[in-house]
């Protein structure tokens, strides 16, 4: 029975790729040169810190940030900046989580999307992904245009395509 599944994920080498190319425009932007802090990537919380003196900075270095990692081929909906601002000390700190898989949350609404099509295909979650089979693979490309056509809050890829 043919089949695909739904992941999120981003890759690690290019968000470092677009991290490190942030941080060379960090040190060379005018308005930003004598800043204290910065952007740090924590590879195993999967987030990126940034710091600086007030929130205005904050602001830019997310615009930075964002230009960088779209710029590279990353989907900007991977970034999830909806985290509080906390004052450390003389500096204000940001933590910007990467999602990485496929939550519950969105899940359920993928396959809800799914369902509502009343494509003949069979959708269920697995973890951090979903696997969508069908007897027909027409029927699982008409999934993937669909999804492709809808806004679900995050980046989605088809990987795993089995005939």
């Amino acid at each position: 029975m043919p089949s695909f599944d739904i992941v999120s994920k981003v890759d690690p080498q290019t968000l470092e790729n677009a991290i490190n190319t942030a941080k060379k425009e960090l040190a060379t932007r005018y308005d930003l040169r004598d800043t204290k802090g910065g952007i740090e990537l924590d590879k195993k919380a999967n987030t990126i810190q940034l710091s600086s003196e007030n929130s205005m900075r904050i602001k830019a270095l997310e615009d930075i940030l964002l230009t960088r990692i779209v710029k590279q081929g990353i989907d900007g909906t991977a970034l999830d900046f909806t985290a509080e601002e906390q004052a450390s000390g003389t500096l204000v700190k940001k933590t910007i989580k990467v999602r990485a898989g496929v939550d519950k949350e969105a899940g359920r609404k993928i396959i809800k999307t799914i369902k509502d099509s009343k494509i003949k295909v069979e959708a269920q979650m697995q973890d951090d992904q979903i696997r969508v089979s069908a007897k027909k693979i027409d029927d699982l490309q008409a999934v993937i245009a669909l999804l492709r056509r809808t806004d679900n809050g995050q980046p989605l890829q088809f990987v795993n395509m089995k005939s």
